[in-house]
């Protein structure tokens, strides 16, 4: 079954990345290649296309026919990669290539909490300054629970489950104190 993974997994990948680019135009774009994977998927499944995927038919009439199954199912990016994977013999991986994007779905929609911890009220602009650099850090959505120390005198600290940023001037005269001390 790995050797599937290992074959699947860049064929996953690529869609994903490009679901993901054009979701900035279309929000459901990565919700359409997640259907037509599953579509493309349990029609490659059926007993009658296995056998025929076996056959020593021509990549470009296999992936016609693929396509004809599928009919409106496909857009012209899905009937590109049945096209591709047809001329690479790789049509029996589509399960295996829609199990890999699946994983892709759910690390990208998992939404990691960021805690800021800052030493003054953050506005608006500032909040979304930093989920916007942390989203781009972590390669996730985020989300921000934010609240005041005022010991911290200025800056802020921002935790996730990975790591801490000490941007605090209570941080940094911390981190002096120790330096001196050795």
């Amino acid at each position: 079954m790995s050797e599937l993974t290992t074959i699947a997994r860049p064929y996953a990948k690529a869609a994903f990345n490009f679901a993901v680019e054009q979701s900035s135009n279309d929000k459901s774009a990565v919700e359409k290649w997640a259907e037509m994977l599953n579509f493309l998927s349990v029609v490659v499944e059926d007993e009658n296309v296995k056998i025929f995927l076996t056959s020593s038919i021509s990549a470009s009439k296999l992936a016609d026919f693929v396509i004809s199954i599928c009919g409106e199912q496909l857009d012209q990016y899905g009937q590109n990669l049945v096209r591709l994977m047809a001329e690479n013999k790789r049509l029996s991986v589509v399960p295996a290539v829609f199990e890999e994007f699946q994983h892709y779905v759910e690390e990208y929609r998992s939404v990691t909490e960021v805690e800021v911890i800052s030493a003054q009220p953050l506005n608006n602009e500032q909040q979304q300054k930093i989920a916007n650099a942390m989203e781009k850090r972590l390669t996730r959505k985020v989300k921000l629970n934010c609240s005041v120390d005022s010991s911290l005198i200025a800056g802020a600290i921002i935790r996730t489950d990975d790591f801490v940023i000490d941007g605090s001037s209570k941080g940094q005269l911390t981190r002096l104190a120790n330096e001196l001390q050795l």
